[in-house]
């Protein structure tokens, strides 16, 4: 299939895809964007806004997943509140959903944190994530568990950071000879590979019952 691969970060719902789908992956960091390049250089990297790109190329595609920014839509925001940090949720989440929902022909993803509020739009549940999708997800919980205080000092003898680090190695991502400063950060935004690759595997049975189907009735 050919995939479109939205605000790829690192590419951990990419990593277990395997190379047998032409892939285009959007990342607005270029400092990113490389690292990606360099993990999965058969892939089309593109260092732009992927929202843009959407716009103007979904219909390109047979799979689309988009995992838009998600910082205003976490329930960090009612910490932040508290701190008199406001800001309002980014609407690009809901703006692609509708898009794609109405007018993409493909079978698509949106994926995203569970939100502070009542999601605007209903998504499906799995593990921590939201999805938007026109085929069912399955529900998996995440290998690995990155918070931001993942347990007591002395009571497991680590430091947060340790925890955070064992956790993370399960993503099977080595960026020791990266220089980006918050390599961690890369990692928490991670969508789980397995996760990834559950996915992906649902979108190409939907996409190949599609494709039967329109066989059968047009014999094409």
């Amino acid at each position: 299939m050919k995939i479109y691969n939205g605000y790829c970060g690192i590419g951990g719902n990419r990593k277990e895809w395997g190379s047998n789908h032409q892939i285009t992956a959007v990342e607005l960091d270029p400092r990113i964007a490389t690292i990606y390049k360099d993990l999965y250089p058969d892939d089309e990297v593109i260092i732009g806004d992927a929202h843009q790109y959407l716009l103007e190329h979904y219909n390109e595609f047979d799979f689309i997943w988009c995992s838009p920014p998600c910082p205003s839509h976490s329930i960090t925001n009612y910490f932040l509140n508290a701190k008199g940090i406001i800001r309002y949720p980014d609407m690009t989440l809901y703006q692609e959903i509708i898009l794609l929902k109405h007018f993409f022909r493909g079978e698509y993803v949106i994926e995203n944190v569970k939100s502070y509020y009542e999601p605007l739009i209903k998504p499906q549940v799995s593990g921590r994530h939201y999805f938007w999708s026109n085929f069912r997800i399955p529900n998996l919980e995440s290998r690995i568990k990155i918070r931001r205080m993942c347990g007591n000092k002395n009571t497991l003898g680590v430091t947060q950071g340790e925890i955070r680090k064992k956790e993370m190695r399960k993503l099977g991502f080595d960026l020791d000879k990266y220089q980006y400063p918050e390599k961690e950060r890369l990692l928490r935004n991670c969508v789980d590979p397995l996760i990834g690759r559950a996915i992906l595997d649902m979108a190409v049975e939907s996409h190949n019952l599609k494709s039967a189907k329109q066989q059968v009735l047009f014999g094409v």
